[in-house]
């Protein structure tokens, strides 16, 4: 397409049965926004369009974990994500949600189409079916033991120990996770999308047509795909949540969640132009505009294979011009999992790092997995934050408006003659939106975003080469010179960092005292003069603050206890020991005891030395608890001790009792003691 009239983009509806985190966002968010904040910056009619995924099985699934209804769920997580993005600066001209009534409506209306026109095959399968619950079963509702590890609570689909794939009738003593009962099959009418009489518009479109402007793994997985044949893919299932199937005959079906969901474009497009009273269909329908989804590599097949062939079937659409998927971020060298709470949570990031949204879209966008899987770690986050951000960005703009001020009260200074540098300095800058642009539109936005920052490092160079610092001694003219050039540097810098740190350039164009001069990227590359002499700017503030090292310390130290409590929650429960009798387990006198004191054992890391009010006395017990309590923590716990066990000395101490002790989900030990209130000290445990 040579000049689109209009833009479509639309970003991966994120799935409401949690918060979103920071794989999201590198792979899919701030890549779609870097995207819509450029066009809008050349003057582009954009749709950027978004919105809450809140159907399919995995909603009822945590629902039933947390005891509420599914419209519980997905109103608490559809709030949670939807103002982590505003936060962020996500900039959705329409962000939705498909438990709304209009798409409802709308992918009702696509699917009787579709139906009318004789588009989909109907076939009786058999599938699990619970008797107990009367009702079938989705993979995610059964559990049982995996064939491949012998892990217990494996899913239908997959398991999560060993990380195979799976079907559900595959596992060994299956059983549904909704009455335990072993499910049995049962025959169940379901219409399904003929994907295998869409192959050759298939590989006419990808394989033939997007051969080149595709990215290598978007391109590799359709072929794929494709070349291993496709075959029928059912659009309903039997569930109680989500699109009644709107057709006879499908009584307790509705439609499937990869059907529905992309509709959700659609329907979040329709709302937004009915708000803006606009005609939604010039951004689906007609052939000058340009359409781009934004995904990660996991939503391929559904954007470029069967989302276009619905798209294809129903007539009336234009097609996908980009699907510029990324590959996955990973975790401090682990793969994030929202299951397993491996993540960093964007709300979570917000609250703990407020007014540093520009931070992580920079560090997320400057180690994007476009082209293969990488890793975020807290380290590189601190570095890229305190050797890029501060140390080039912040400390250019911070010399330049700092010396404006100090020299000029801040208005900026006329300029004498130019010398070679000064104009090679401001022929480089007005190169610069053409270099960016190029690599935004082939959604390089890692290489675009390191040509912006080649922006602040063009300025920080030049001053440090000239030092006006030192010339206003000598030479007053030529520092307002150097000085007038930095400025008109600092003022195209504020432009062209917004589509990657929205915040910093409002913030800068604040201090620059241009927020309302609309300095467009053509006027960098035209104009004469971006802040004219004789403008006044405002006084300077720090753009960026250093990242310590305890804030990242604090960070790791929540990781490593989520990858405790992920060992702990994987560790198998021991075997039950031998047989005792009850002569033997009665010569145990367990009692409730009182720490009065405690300290740490001289030379010795793992123990304390205890004394505990037993109720018959006040007894010296050494304990191996020194690494999960201080002694000033304990003094006052009831806890459950073993009175009678033989005593023992321990490094010269002698040790008369046990303290009866557990670990919790993070592994860390935990006291065994009564939660009634008002229990002695002394009172016997039977």
């Amino acid at each position: 397409m040579s000049t689109p009239k209009r833009y479509t983009i639309t970003s991966a509806l994120p799935y409401t049965n949690g918060p979103i985190h920071i794989g999201h966002m590198a792979g899919v968010y701030v890549p779609a926004d870097i995207y819509a904040r450029y066009l809008r910056g050349i003057d582009k009619d954009v749709a950027f369009i978004g919105g809450s995924d809140e159907h399919g099985v995995a909603i009822p699934m945590r629902a039933k974990k947390e005891g509420v209804s599914p419209q519980v769920i997905i109103d608490k997580y559809h709030t949670i994500i939807k103002n982590s993005f505003k936060e962020f600066g996500i900039s959705f001209d329409n962000y939705s949600r498909t438990s709304s009534k209009v798409h409802h409506e709308t992918a009702s209306e696509f699917f009787m189409k579709m139906y009318n026109n004789g588009q989909f095959i109907e076939e009786v399968t058999e599938q699990l079916y619970d008797p107990e619950a009367n009702q079938f079963l989705a993979d995610r509702f059964v559990t049982g033991t995996c064939p491949k590890c012998n892990y217990e609570e494996a899913y239908g689909d997959q398991c999560e120990k060993c990380g195979s794939s799976l079907n559900a009738t595959d596992l060994i003593n299956p059983k549904s996770t909704i009455s335990g009962a072993p499910p049995i099959t049962k025959s169940t009418k379901h219409w399904f999308l003929p994907l295998d009489q869409y192959e050759s518009f298939l590989k006419e479109w990808i394989l033939d047509g997007h051969k080149k402007d595709w990215k290598t793994n978007v391109y590799g997985q359709c072929k794929s795909w494709i070349d291993d044949g496709l075959r029928p893919r059912a659009v309903t299932r039997d569930l109680d949540w989500g699109i009644p199937v709107p057709c006879e005959g499908a009584e307790g079906k509705v439609l499937y969640v990869w059907f529905d969901a992309p509709i959700g474009y659609i329907s979040s497009t329709k709302e937004w132009a009915a708000r803006e009273n606009k005609n939604w269909e010039d951004y689906w329908k007609k052939d000058d505009t340009k359409l781009v989804h934004f995904i990660g590599k996991d939503n391929i097949v559904f954007h470029c294979i069967v989302f276009p062939s619905m798209l294809k079937a129903e007539g009336s659409y234009i097609l996908p011009e980009n699907v510029p998927a990324n590959e996955f971020l990973n975790l401090e060298g682990n793969k994030l999992s929202t299951s397993k709470n491996w993540a960093v949570w964007l709300h979570e990031y917000l609250e703990e790092f407020p007014n540093q949204q520009d931070v992580l879209r920079y560090v997320l966008t400057a180690n994007a997995p476009e082209t293969k899987d990488n890793d975020f770690t807290w380290k590189d986050f601190q570095a890229r934050n305190n050797n890029e951000l501060v140390a080039i960005f912040g400390n250019f703009i911070n010399r330049a408006v700092v010396l404006t001020n100090k020299y000029y009260d801040g208005v900026v200074p006329a300029p004498a003659e130019l010398q070679t540098i000064d104009i090679e300095t401001l022929e480089k800058l007005k190169a610069y939106p053409a270099v960016i642009a190029s690599s935004i539109e082939r959604y390089r936005f890692r290489e675009a975003s390191q040509e912006m920052m080649n922006v602040a490092r063009l300025g920080n160079k030049y001053l440090a080469d000239l030092e006006p610092w030192k010339s206003v001694k000598t030479d007053e003219l030529r520092t307002q010179t150097v000085m007038y050039v930095a400025l008109q540097i600092a003022s195209a810098l504020a432009t062209l960092c917004e589509p990657f740190l929205p915040f910093t350039s409002a913030k800068l164009k604040g201090i620059l005292n241009t927020e309302n001069s609309f300095v467009k990227w053509e006027n960098i590359i035209n104009a004469e003069s971006l802040l004219t002499p004789g403008h006044q700017i405002n006084k300077g503030e720090l753009l960026f603050s250093k990242v310590e090292d305890e804030t990242v310390q604090f960070q790791l130290e929540k990781l490593e206890a989520t990858k405790k409590a992920n060992a702990n929650a994987l560790k198998e429960v021991a075997p039950q020991k031998e047989m005792t009798s009850f002569e033997d387990f009665s010569k145990m006198d367990m009692r409730v005891g009182t720490i009065v004191a405690a300290e740490k054992m001289p030379k010795a890391k793992k123990l304390l030395i205890l004394k505990v009010d037993t109720g018959m006395d006040t007894r010296t017990i050494v304990s191996g608890i020194a690494e999960h309590f201080a002694p000033e923590a304990i003094i006052g716990k009831q806890v459950t001790v073993l009175v009678n066990l033989a005593p023992r000395k321990l490094r010269g101490v002698e040790s008369e009792g046990m303290i009866l002790m557990t670990e919790n989900a993070e592994g860390k030990l935990v006291f065994i003691n009564p939660d009634e209130d008002a229990v002695k000290a002394g009172e016997t445990i039977n």
